[in-house]
């Protein structure tokens, strides 16, 4: 009998579109699911698997659901690290918990954020030509010329693999880098040519803030009424990590209220069809 694999969480057809899956569904049966499931549609989708591939933490996978697949023997999440599987109910259960190794997702990510901190400080959605403004670089909405980002601070929440391609990009651009994370050390940061300082010094001085560090309890809705209200007027916020490190909430209050001058922030909240309590 053929065993049962099931992909959970494909949202972007990219496991379906970059694999070669041949000769794995001529000994398999293979599932490849892209819509997000939960609850009970995601019991009816494993119940029967060997099998189960998780993309990255984006499926929770707890106790309460491993106990009810007793023919599950194996877990394979991509990525390092999975916030949302518990791996130690698993390997009670006799199931084998194994993971890929990195890939270029470190290059990407810090590429992305690149493109998000330029398109935002350039004003670039501002200069697309289309129907609905068909005039380009039109004065009462765009500025001819947008500040540089020479000589500004560059904020870094975790100074990791990715902090520290970012670090090195933004002192190409000419930036100061400033980083904390729960660990920093003033030794560390200095080998990135980057400030150790704290969490309310890096917010309330950064003209661009990125975070990448990982969720845990001590930075989960790290960045929350209080930490949000410290940054200063005209600074740019990018979380190309995970939703749970911001409390969204509080971040669509913040920015509801013009009466306080907030800063002209622009969230790009890269939330990864995680759900809001990671």
């Amino acid at each position: 009998m053929k065993p049962s694999i099931v992909i959970l969480d494909d949202w972007e057809h990219g496991l379906a579109r970059l694999v070669d899956w041949s000769d794995i569904q001529n000994r398999s049966h293979l599932t490849i699911h892209h819509d997000r499931l939960r609850d009970e549609q995601l019991l009816a989708a494993v119940a029967q698997a060997q099998c189960v591939v998780l993309m990255r933490d984006r499926t929770p996978f707890p106790k309460s659901l491993i106990t009810q697949l007793p023919d599950l023997q194996r877990i394979i999440f991509t990525g390092t690290r999975n916030n949302t599987l518990d791996q130690q109910a698993a390997e009670a259960a006799g199931i084998k918990v194994t993971a890929t190794e990195f890939g270029p997702s470190k290059a990407s990510t810090c590429e992305l954020a690149w493109s998000l901190i330029l398109a935002s400080a350039k004003k670039l959605p501002d200069l697309l030509v289309s129907p609905q403004q068909p005039q380009w670089r039109t004065p009462a909405i765009c500025q001819h010329l947008p500040e540089v980002l020479e000589g500004k601070r560059l904020g870094l929440i975790g100074l990791g693999h990715i902090g520290k391609r970012m670090a090195a990009v933004g002192r190409a651009f000419g930036m100061q880098v400033q980083a904390w994370s729960p660990n920093m050390t003033p030794e560390r940061a200095s080998e990135e040519d980057a400030s150790s300082v704290s969490l309310e010094t890096l917010l309330s001085t950064s003209d661009v803030v990125s975070l990448h560090i990982v969720v845990s309890d001590a930075t989960r809705k790290l960045l929350n009424s209080d930490t949000l209200a410290l940054m200063q007027p005209g600074s740019l916020l990018v979380n190309t990590s995970r939703s749970s490190l911001i409390d969204t909430p509080a971040l669509i209050k913040a920015l509801q209220q013009a009466a306080r001058d907030l800063p002209h922030w622009m969230s790009l909240m890269m939330n990864q069809a995680s759900a809001p309590s990671w």
